[in-house]
């Protein structure tokens, strides 16, 4: 690995827990079930099995290569120096483009829950700005502020689920009524779709250059967050479809606010708006986090401009690849309404899964701690769930990697010449 400035460790097992639920437990909860729920009908909870079986086998296989190589950057060094240089880019390249995007669609989602239509543009670049600050000052203000935004999005649920289930008129019936969806290939559907909430456990491993004693940290607080992310989503999931079933689950356009509005509690439905808002914010803090140490891995190897490589003096933060990142996050969100960005980030993450899954088969009896068997359904789970993907998110996700390799190509033409 190529050495540089490096960043400073100080984040403890709990941080790290919290930073992977901050990007779990997200703007997914309020975003993800509508599109799962018409792809898979009452069968939705099956897509979120599958999605959480294919979300351990990668969480394990990310944890073991973390603790090996506990470096920022995550898939991308991993590729690297397991696979080849090529794999690595495909998966940096693939996560920084989809989780840029990602990024932008969590400032409209904040913005769309705290005011009218024709401010959201301009307070969703104010989140952005606000958030990449916090990141700026460094790691443990991201730690801090994420457990705060944690805690309310937690709350908030809670006071949501209740008002569903006490305040409302559950219905068992509607577990299975309405099954819709499109049968097998439905369910995979709504677990690719799905999955785009339970890759934040990711941002625990592209951090891995800040976390203090990696070895030992790294691989219990990554299948620990996502373990409480995914009794969280089931939470949700059931009492989604007890109150609206698959179809109203599927018909609305903020589920939870439904569900608590079909009920008698109305006083809950700001509890519920102030939860999404501050999940989206949660969300937003840790992707730009996370998008920060795999552009300033990448740009260590050339394979991004290297001034993006500069680590903060006292803050020891890469601080130009998280103003760059902020810059392009804020164009999109001036510009692109991009809510609807969830399939196009699973093609990413799912294909930058693939290679954590095929890097981790790879390594050695010494530094296993799982059975490969896991990284191998991993590695076909990845596979499935991208061929199910709505099309249009794998013709633009194909697109975006065309013009990866093609921008590697060009410049490894150029140093050669």
């Amino acid at each position: 690995m190529s050495t540089g400035p490096e960043l400073a460790r100080r984040l403890g097992t709990g941080d790290a827990v919290v930073i992977g639920l901050g990007s779990m437990i997200g703007a997914g909860l309020f975003a993800a079930f509508a599109p799962a729920a018409r792809a898979a009908g009452a069968a939705l909870l099956v897509g979120l099995a599958v999605a959480a079986v294919v979300a351990y086998c990668n969480a394990t296989a990310s944890a073991q290569l973390a603790a090996q190589y506990p470096a920022s950057g995550g898939t991308y060094v991993y590729g690297r120096e397991r696979l080849g240089p090529w794999w690595g880019f495909l998966a940096g390249w693939g996560f920084v483009i989809g989780k840029t995007a990602s990024c932008a669609a969590m400032a409209l989602t904040f913005a769309a829950y705290t005011v009218p239509p024709d401010w959201q543009r301009p307070v969703a670049v104010a989140a952005v700005l606000a958030l990449t600050a916090v990141n700026y000052r460094g790691v443990t203000r991201t730690a801090g502020a994420t457990r705060a935004i944690v805690t309310v999005v937690l709350v908030c649920l809670a006071v949501a689920v209740a008002a569903s289930l006490v305040g409302g008129a559950p219905d068992a019936g509607l577990l299975t009524a309405g099954t819709g969806g499109e049968g097998w290939y439905g369910v995979l559907q709504s677990a690719g779709l799905l999955f785009f909430a339970f890759a934040g456990y990711a941002r625990i491993a592209t951090m891995g250059e800040e976390v203090r004693d990696p070895a030992r940290t790294i691989p219990r607080a990554i299948p620990l967050a996502l373990g409480l992310a995914v009794a969280v989503y089931a939470l949700v999931a059931v009492t989604l479809l007890l109150t609206l079933g698959a179809e109203g689950i599927g018909r609305s356009r903020a589920p939870l606010a439904d569900a608590v509005a079909a009920g008698s509690w109305h006083w809950a439905e700001p509890v519920v708006r102030v939860g999404a808002a501050a999940a989206a914010l949660g969300a937003l803090l840790a992707l730009v986090a996370g998008i920060g140490r795999t552009t300033l891995a990448m740009a260590r190897e050339a394979d991004l401009p290297r001034w993006l490589a500069a680590v903060h003096p006292r803050y020891r933060v890469p601080h130009r690849a998280e103003l760059v990142l902020a810059a392009l996050v804020c164009g999109l969100v001036l510009t692109v309404d991009l809510r609807g960005a969830i399939g196009f980030s699973s093609f990413g993450v799912l294909l930058y899964y693939l290679v954590a899954n095929v890097a981790a088969y790879t390594q050695p009896a010494d530094h296993r701690r799982w059975p490969r068997a896991l990284q191998v359904v991993g590695a076909v789970g990845c596979l499935v769930l991208v061929a199910t993907l709505p099309w249009p998110a794998v013709a633009a996700g194909t697109a975006v990697f065309a013009v990866g390799v093609l921008y590697r190509a060009g410049r490894l033409r150029r140093a050669r010449a």
